[in-house]
């Protein structure tokens, strides 16, 4: 389960993004700042640590949503949480888009690392380690935060981002759902290992996020099959999605809106053999999308 609003509540809007925190992101900074001020002669500095960490995973989420938008997708939603931050992002349906919408997280960690290194440098070369330690180890730990975000997510673990890049690629070669399932299958040993690493470490932490990636990657692999199975329907190829470019199944697999009947609006023109009513959108089952049918035509004619 991924979070949502729900027990959250909004920081700020920024770009047209709303970002918000779940209440217990409070009770883990609370717990996380008193082990961080031990590090320090002021605990000021772990607090700062702390918010530091909060400023890479929250630009990292941001990353994902301008890059999202950027390839004509939909995302106006970051939830922080205590195992991290998810940005909502629906791109476009195609394996180029949604690459570019995943990766644009982790490389939003590669770009600060040269201005972290920067910042570790000049504080050197001005004498900040005898003279000012708490200051010095503030930047060394921001510097390792920030690529250990990075090495995280790059694991090929689904739904992590290297999991989705990982799932990205392959949908080149295998297709949408062949991707996802093949992702999901390694996400599932990745997270397996990872509750190994939890048991060895003795870390509650990694256990619990191992579980969490392990019950997500149970989700996918079940949406992996739907997706199979939508595959596999035969098709009407004289009409075409707007967006995927996917032809839609021959069959009754739409739900009028008026008595609930399902029905094949390209047969029909949208219009509900049992009670007349018109299907304003037709929503395509492989993109997710919802067009008018007579867009389809167009798509077709103008092909």
């Amino acid at each position: 389960m991924s979070p949502t609003r729900e027990g959250s509540f909004r920081l700020f809007r920024l770009l047209g993004i709303d970002v918000h925190v779940h209440w217990s992101w409070f009770f883990v900074a609370i717990y996380s700042i008193s082990n961080r001020v031990q590090r320090y002669e002021s605990p000021v500095w772990g607090a700062l640590e702390y918010l530091a960490l909060f400023l890479i995973v929250l630009l990292h989420e941001f990353g994902h949503a301008l890059a999202c938008r950027q390839v004509g997708g939909r995302a106006d939603q970051i939830v922080l949480w205590p195992l991290g931050g998810v940005a909502y992002v629906n791109p476009p349906q195609r394996p180029g888009a949604t690459l570019w919408s995943i990766a644009a997280g982790p490389l939003v960690n590669v770009l600060l690392l040269p201005v972290l290194w920067g910042l570790l440098y000049a504080d050197t070369r001005l004498g900040g380690t005898p003279a000012t330690p708490d200051r010095h180890g503030f930047f060394r730990y921001l510097l390792l935060m920030d690529f250990m975000v990075l090495c995280f997510n790059l694991l090929p673990v689904y739904p992590l981002d290297g999991g989705q890049i990982l799932r990205s690629l392959l949908w080149y070669p295998l297709g949408k759902a062949r991707s996802l399932m093949v992702s999901t299958i390694v996400g599932f040993l990745g997270g397996v290992g990872l509750i190994g690493l939890a048991v060895w470490w003795q870390s509650i932490w990694t256990g619990i996020m191992a579980l969490y990636l392990l019950n997500n990657c149970w989700s996918s692999f079940q949406q992996a099959k739907g997706l199979r199975k939508i595959e596999r329907l035969p098709r009407r190829p004289e009409f075409a999605c707007p967006s995927c470019h996917t032809a839609p199944p021959l069959g009754n697999y739409w739900l009028c809106p008026q008595c609930r009947q399902p029905f094949d609006p390209f047969a029909t023109s949208s219009v509900c053999p049992h009670c007349s009513a018109v299907l304003e959108r037709v929503t395509c089952p492989d993109c997710g999308e919802g067009r008018a049918q007579r867009v389809w035509d167009v798509t077709i004619r103008d092909a």
